[in-house]
Formats: C-alpha cells, structure tokens, sequence
C-alpha cells in the first residue's frame, strides 16, 4: 500500500470566531496523529445503522500496511453496518493529540495482508489470532471464533492538541 501523506491546515481562520489558534506554527504533523494511532490502546468506531442512527462502540486499533486496521466478529452490529455504509470515523484521545478519522473501511481478504495485521495484533497486544483458509480465528476461544479484518482509508482527519487551543485538518488526496 502507497503511504498518501495528508495536507495539513488549520481548522479555524482569522475570521472564524473560535477561541482556537490561527498560528500556522501551531499545526500538528501527520508523523504526530499517526503515532498516536499506533500507540493507542483502544480506539472508538462510530459506523452507521441500517436506519440512519449512529453506532460507536470501542475498539483495539493496531497500524499495519501504513494504515489503521481493527478486528470484528462478522456477526456483529458494526460489521453488518459496515456491510451496508463503509463510512466511518475512528476517534482516539491522546496524551498530547485527541484523534478524528473519517474514512472509509474495507473488510480484508488477501492472506498476506490478513497475516501482517495478525501480527500487529499479536505484536502490540499479545493477541494470537491465526489465519487459515481466508479467514481469522482465535483458537484460543471455545469454539474457535472467527473475526474479520479491516482497514480504514482516511479522506481527513481531525487533531485537537492537548491545550484546547490547536486543531489541525488534514485531508487525504
């Protein structure tokens, strides 16, 4: 997968009426919101239902093909919502950056690529899920569940810093 490095620009002009900074030096890079994607220890899906109401629930989020990447069961809420609506938004708080990415998610199914987010699963939180036949599963679970994989696209993403002063955009091409 081709890294897409993302313009980054202030959320809020000099004519905006916000209490935010309109200091370009105040903008965060993208190397800054991808480490704390990498680092976080769990993040929050929000997906959309089947009628249009919002669905959020948490996740653990690992980075893998330069891209954040999750597991789901197949058979659950946000996976049969993402089935019908790819759109999503992942948020992620941080210790210097408060995370927003709006994207769009793709179930995996390539072996190579399921196996390299089994091992930044396994490598971030010691989860070993094995794949075997296209799919995932946790073998060390009574009745060996499957999981699924996905990987979200960003089109733009949302920094809030720590201060409650800076906010960067970026969008992606």
């Amino acid at each position: 997968m081709t890294r897409r490095t993302p313009v980054a620009e202030l959320l809020f002009g000099e004519t905006d009426a916000t209490p935010f900074s309109t200091d370009e030096a105040t903008l965060k890079s993208w190397d800054q919101a991808r480490a704390c994607l990498e680092s976080t220890p769990k993040a929050w899906l929000s997906t959309v239902r089947p009628d249009g109401r919002p669905h959020a629930t948490p996740l653990l989020l690992v980075w893998a093909d330069d891209a954040p990447c999750f597991t789901i069961r197949p058979g659950s809420r946000k996976s049969g919502n993402l089935a019908l609506n790819p759109h999503c938004v992942i948020t992620v708080p941080g210790e210097t950056l408060d995370l927003v990415v709006e994207g769009e998610a793709s179930r995996l199914d390539d072996e190579a690529e399921l196996q390299r987010v089994a091992d930044a699963f396994k490598a971030k939180y010691g989860w070993e899920l094995v794949v075997r036949d296209g799919s995932v599963y946790e073998d060390g679970f009574p009745g060996t569940p499957e999981y699924g994989f996905y990987r979200i696209t960003p089109a733009r993403a949302f920094g809030y810093g720590s201060d409650g002063l800076t906010a960067t955009r970026w969008r992606f091409a």
